[in-house]
């Protein structure tokens, strides 16, 4: 199967990927899974998890710590992803709505996970630091 590059393999017939090879400098999944695995984009997801519609004021005070600026680019790169819908409502003042898309209510099971390990674990965790 041709490699694009030294990246993944495409296929032939339509110069799509087969499947990413995240270990491979050149494979989009990367840029991907920073998205997914950043601090504001797992929180996203778990947030919009747990209430499946939000608001972008809902979001950010359920995401503690978050900047307007860092929540407005990760539902920007998630919904360019296909893991987020966003639906803006023709009202005044404006109004928009979050909610995540099949792909992402995968995505958010999986962070989800990882997240809920970390935080069953985070005494360990700890320990191990020292």
């Amino acid at each position: 199967m041709p490699k694009d590059e030294n990246g993944p393999p495409v296929d032939p017939m339509t110069g799509r990927f087969q499947r990413g090879e995240v270990m491979s400098a050149a494979c989009p999944s990367r840029a991907i899974l920073n998205h997914l695995t950043s601090r504001w984009g797992v929180l996203v997801l778990i947030a919009l998890q747990e209430r499946e519609v939000m608001r972008f004021a809902e979001l950010r005070r359920r995401i503690g710590g978050v900047s307007e600026r860092m929540l407005s680019q990760t539902l920007k790169l998630l919904e360019a992803d296909g893991f987020l819908a966003r639906e803006a409502k023709p009202v005044v003042p404006p109004h928009v709505e979050y909610s995540l898309t099949p792909l992402g209510r995968e995505a958010a099971e999986k962070v989800a996970a990882l997240a809920g390990w970390v935080e069953g674990n985070l005494p360990r965790i700890l320990a191990a630091r020292g």
